[in-house]
């Protein structure tokens, strides 16, 4: 909206010209999402305090996490409607892709607000079953898949899967493209959604994978870059690195308010609908495969949940003192700071190790 405005100054003066440039309204994206947290955080969190919004802690977690009862909960909405309100301020809004990262990102997210709002309304620390939001999840992926498969037209990457690694090697996935749309959303949402069990983690985590999918998503969208990189162009893609940037200043934002300790917590509807994002923006940029990279640490947290249930159903035995395995560190002694800014460290390497893929084909 603001952007078409401003840059239809253009014919008035020239330096209005900015304005078409991608880089340059990404930029403003992080600053303008950033600023508007730190600016509607305050208000937003006394708003959910007022609705009795809180949070509910499970009587199985650690005991120092008890304390936490009654912080106020869901802040992921100021997340989700500020970086929301932000593309729609910067970003070109007749692409096809903005539209369809806004959506799914807004699908996922209302599956956590089901799941919150009914924590808080029965105050218990379960929302929905397991298979309610699983089914949700499930039918928003395929809708995703569907949708960027019509948004791909003819072009030759449509429906097929790039390999990281080797040039321009697509494998045409046929109505199974759907489907892998599908566990990828469904697999980033929730290993975000595991990884929110500490103040800051898991929006810290974010605002670094969001960061590396500016950057990935940038460079599919841009003919020159991607033809230099050997790695597939995606027409119209670069204008989602005005979503993400927004998501990076959000995330940095909320962060703000979410470190230890914590005023205010996201909620499901901010890590479910986060991870969304992340999936859809790997998806359109074509590069879903370095998403376990990217989100190296995601995949650690939802790993060390799927290790631990089948050992104990297996064996009888826990494999860690508790999952997910931020937990564990707890209980081995490591102060939540420690755990926090440490995994910080460990998400941070593996973006870093995602980038470098770039130049390995």
């Amino acid at each position: 909206m603001l952007f078409e405005l401003l840059y239809r100054l253009k014919e008035v003066w020239t330096p209005f010209n900015v304005f078409r440039y991608i880089t340059f309204r990404t930029g403003l994206a992080i600053a303008t999402a950033f600023f508007l947290t730190l600016v509607l955080g305050p208000p937003a969190i006394r708003w959910l305090a007022g609705l009795r919004i809180r949070q509910t802690i499970r009587k199985e977690g650690p005991e120092r996490h008890h304390a936490k009862a009654g912080t106020p909960t869901m802040g992921g909405l100021v997340i989700v409607g500020i970086f929301t309100l932000t593309t729609l301020l910067w970003a070109d809004l007749r692409d096809s892709y903005v539209w369809i990262v806004l959506l799914t990102t807004a699908a996922f997210a209302g599956v956590g607000f089901a799941d919150d709002w009914i924590k808080v309304t029965r105050h218990r620390s379960l929302g929905l079953r397991a298979w309610q939001k699983l089914v949700l999840q499930a039918l928003a992926g395929l809708a995703a898949g569907i949708a960027v498969r019509l948004a791909s037209g003819g072009a030759p990457y449509a429906g097929a899967l790039a390999l990281p690694f080797f040039k321009n090697v697509l494998i045409p996935l046929g109505a199974f493209y759907f489907v892998f749309v599908m566990i990828v959303l469904m697999g980033a949402s929730n290993a975000v959604n595991l990884t929110d069990g500490l103040d800051g983690l898991a929006i810290g985590s974010i605002a670094i994978a969001a960061a590396t999918y500016t950057i990935f998503v940038y460079v599919a969208g841009h003919i020159k870059i991607a033809d230099y990189l050997r790695i597939v162009y995606v027409s119209g893609a670069g204008e989602v690195a005005v979503f993400t940037g927004a998501v990076v200043g959000a995330a940095m934002g909320f962060l703000w308010f979410n470190c230890h300790p914590a005023q205010v917590f996201m909620g499901d509807v901010g890590s479910l609908g986060l991870g969304g994002a992340i999936g859809i923006v790997a998806v359109i940029a074509k590069q879903e495969i370095l998403l376990v990279v990217v989100g190296g640490l995601f995949v650690i947290e939802a790993l060390s949940v799927i290790i631990q249930v089948g050992s104990y159903k297996l064996r009888g035995k826990r494999v860690f003192r508790m999952a997910p395995i931020h937990h564990h560190f707890e209980l081995a002694g490591w102060t939540e700071t420690q755990v926090v800014v440490r995994f910080w460290i460990i998400a941070a390497l593996f973006a870093l190790a995602g980038l470098g893929t770039l130049k390995l084909r």
